[in-house]
């Protein structure tokens, strides 16, 4: 008897040993520290010079002698007395003396010099000819530490690194109180950047050289830090507007998942910016209402892996008025001890459309409600993983067909509106082929119109005959896990003249499961590749026009786990020895090294104007007759080239890549005076490459400023009264010649100017400017 479900009327739910003993160190007279060791009856020898070095001896015998202090020297010779007197006691027969000596020494730990530098500008130099010299039998410990404002973090770049063996260069990131080590003296190289992930980063140098010290030099400037980019959620998407601090994303979930968690997250601005809380999850809830349902789904429960008890869903889904609704199974895997029953109604007392403990086998045709509402009850007694469903509903007209449905697949009409007599054509994706169900169906019978039969279904085969010149290779039951057991085998035959080539893009395998590509049309064919487990992306070429692929796998599949499976493409390409020719680029164009593309060959691409290349620009035949790499595409450029530094100045960048937007900044050093606009802005064109306001300044001494204001102002004194005089001058000429002598001296003053038909007037107003070169012309009419 299986599970039974609750008989009473029920409102469903709302959706939803003894060790050394140390001392403490011990000043020495050269100001130096010691450290002091016990070694059992022996002396190390001293690394310090004879004066520096001491030995503290002490000498336990029966009379309790106490300690003594003496030279080094003096040792060997307190060993012989001790020898001498045992020898003695010996020879007399009397009470045995023995004497232990400890000896215990003394040597010189070297004492660090410090040095510690903070640096808070936007950009600057971390030098090592900063530090402080070098005493001797000391060693040098330097950090230096840039803090920027919070949301900018530090780009270091090394100018020059130099250091010797055993010196230490280590650039750290601060995150809080940890250290989180970016680069160390053995991975820097001249022009390598390190950025940090915070706001903060520590460079700690350390030498012990006593006379030649390494040498380095970085560069650091800001930049502005982002969010990470924030996790898709599982059966959900996200949306990311900015990752910079104030920036948004949004989440959503495919149909009938519900997000749990906020639908809109925020960048903060911090040391370390973060998003305003945790990524959502997308989840499949117990049961939920739908009111005015026009489409979405009914999936089984999210499972856990920690529910002991029972659990029972309800949903009720109700269309808008006037309409009724069609539930379509897709998907239908129900344990012994799980029951689902559909209700043609708001309650499990209304008439039941399907009750999986009665039902001999699933109805993949749906079914349809009577009225405007649908109730599904799901009861699970031990809920377990093995148990999914998903469930298609719809809502439609009265005296009108549902909108057929087909996954993995697509469909035509002759009536969008579904009414009587309307025909659909059902297709499948490539790699699929139509089963369980006629290509087409029609919408019959007047009265209460249905389809005359039910939606095929588009399933990933496994095997067959292949004969297109391309085509597409899944594993079974893509894009659901294949089964255990499977044994496929596909054969691909295309022209006689041609060959195969073989492109698996996905293999993800089990390492019981096993994938074999054989060159010809046997499986005693040479094998031109072998796959085990999951691997990258893989590029096949066969020798003929014949290739087959087998593919088993465990029947042991649920013990061992499945693979997702695996999804190749395939082409039939010339068998000369020739690579194929490659398309054009947009907003772009491409050259040819030779006339026939046989092995070696290269064709290089180029973009247009205002367009950068993205990928590699020159791709090569190579001897398997396939293109070193995939073709490039030409991308709109939305960044400016760097102005440039201006001598006598430093400036702020306020993005490093220069993107349209970006303005940087220039401000002199004390002394000087800026000439020109001070801010640059980068500035989108429609066409060609973006470029700056204006051209960049120059920062002049201000005594240069003055000087060149004096000599104005003196051309400006000699200029005004020459001017008067040529005036007074030219106004004598012409009285003398048109008017007290215009009889006889008559001259042709008053003539037409080549030039006086010209009236429009030049416009030069544009305020964009490009930088470089600038070439000046004079032009003399």
């Amino acid at each position: 008897m299986g599970p039974g479900l609750p008989t009473a009327s029920q409102e469903p739910r709302a959706a939803a040993g003894v060790g050394d003993t140390e001392q403490s160190p011990t000043e020495l007279p050269w100001g130096g520290r010691a450290t002091t060791s016990r070694p059992v009856l022996q002396i190390s020898p001293s690394t310090l010079p004879p004066t520096a070095a001491w030995h503290l001896t002490d000498s336990t015998s029966d009379a309790g002698s106490a300690p003594t202090v003496a030279p080094t020297g003096d040792a060997g010779n307190q060993t012989n007395s001790a020898e001498t007197e045992v020898h003695t006691a010996e020879e007399s027969q009397e009470t045995t003396t023995s004497t232990i000596i400890t000896t215990t020494v003394i040597t010189t730990e070297p004492t660090p010099v410090l040095c510690s530098m903070s640096f808070h500008d936007p950009e600057g130099y971390i030098d090592s000819t900063d530090y402080p010299p070098l005493p001797q039998h000391s060693y040098l410990e330097c950090t230096y530490n840039v803090t920027v404002y919070t949301g900018y973090g530090v780009e270091l770049q090394v100018k020059s690194v130099n250091l010797s063996d055993g010196e230490v260069l280590s650039i750290r990131g601060v995150d809080g109180d940890a250290l989180v080590v970016l680069a160390n003296q053995t991975l820097l190289v001249e022009g390598q950047v390190i950025r940090s992930p915070t706001n903060t980063i520590s460079v700690y140098f350390r030498t012990f050289q006593d006379e030649v010290v390494g040498t380095f030099q970085l560069h650091y400037q800001v930049f502005m830090l982002s969010c990470n980019f924030p996790r898709r959620p599982d059966f959900g998407d996200v949306t990311v507007m900015d990752l910079h601090s104030g920036g948004v994303a949004h989440f959503h979930c495919h149909l009938g998942y519900e997000l749990q968690g906020p639908r809109v997250l925020t960048c903060i601005n911090a040391s370390r910016p973060h998003w305003s809380s945790p990524e959502p999850i997308c989840s499949a809830p117990c049961g939920g209402t739908v009111r005015n349902a026009t489409i979405g789904r009914v999936l089984s429960p999210s499972y856990t892996g920690n529910q002991s008890s029972s659990m029972y869903c309800v949903w009720a889904i109700g269309a808008p008025p006037g309409q009724k609704l069609h539930l379509h199974f897709e998907k239908l895997l129900l344990t012994e001890r799980d029951r689902m029953v559909v209700y043609s109604g708001d309650t499990n007392q209304s008439a039941v459309l399907y009750d999986s403990l009665r039902a001999d086998s699933v109805p993949f045709e749906g079914v349809i409600s009577d009225g405007s509402s649908i109730r599904i009850d799901f009861l699970a007694e031990e809920p377990a993983a093995a148990t999914a469903f998903n469930i298609r509903f719809e809502a439609f007209e009265r005296g009108h067909c549902y909108e057929p449905y087909i996954q993995n697949g697509n469909f035509t009409t002759s009536d969008p509106t579904y009414n009587l007599g309307t025909t659909v054509e059902f297709t499948c994706d490539p790699g699929h082929s139509l089963e369980q169900g006629p290509a087409v169906i029609e919408c019959v019978n007047m009265r209460d119109p249905y389809w005359n039969d039910t939606e095929p279904l588009c399933r990933a085969t496994c095997g067959g005959e292949l004969t297109a010149v391309a085509g597409v290779i899944l594993s079974p039951n893509w894009p659901e896990p294949y089964a255990e057991g499977e044994d496929c085998v596909w054969r691909v035959h295309v022209g006689e003249e041609k060959r195969l080539f073989l492109d698996i893009q996905l293999l993800n395998l089990t390492n019981s499961d096993i994938l074999t590509v054989y060159d010809g049309d046997e499986l005693t064919s040479r094998i031109l590749g072998q796959f085990v487990g999951s691997s990258g992306p893989q590029k096949l070429y066969s020798s003929s026009p014949d290739l087959t692929i087998q593919f088993h796998s465990d029947p042991a599949g649920l013990v061992f786990g499945k693979g997702q499976g695996f999804i190749m493409n395939y082409i039939e390409v010339s068998r000369n020895d020739s690579c194929s020719d490659l398309p054009e680029i947009q907003n772009g164009w491409k050259t040819t090294s030779h006339t026939e593309l046989v092995r070696g060959a290269k064709i290089t691409y180029q973009c247009d104007p205002g367009y950068d290349i993205v990928g590699s620009d020159t791709l090569t035949c190579q001897w398997d007759l396939s293109w070193s790499s995939d073709p490039p595409f030409c991308e709109k450029i939305m960044y400016c080239t760097d102005p440039g530094e201006v001598e006598h100045s430093t400036r702020l960048i306020s993005d490093p890549v220069l993107l349209v937007g970006t303005t940087i900044q220039y401000t002199c050093n004390p002394g000087f005076v800026l000439e020109g606009s001070s801010l640059l802005t980068c500035y989108s064109r429609e066409t060609g490459t973006p470029i700056w306001t204006s051209r960049l300044p120059h920062c002049v001494s201000e005594a240069a400023a003055e000087t060149s204001l004096e000599g104005g102002n003196m051309a400006l004194a000699i200029f005004i009264p020459v001017l008067i005089i040529s005036l007074l001058l030219g106004g004598a000429y012409v009285y003398l010649t048109r008017c007290r002598y215009y009889s006889s001296l008559r001259l042709p003053l008053m003539y037409s100017h080549p030039y006086s038909q010209i009236t429009v007037e030049t416009e030069f107003d544009n305020p964009i400017y490009e930088t470089g070169e600038t070439r000046e012309y004079e032009v003399s009419i």
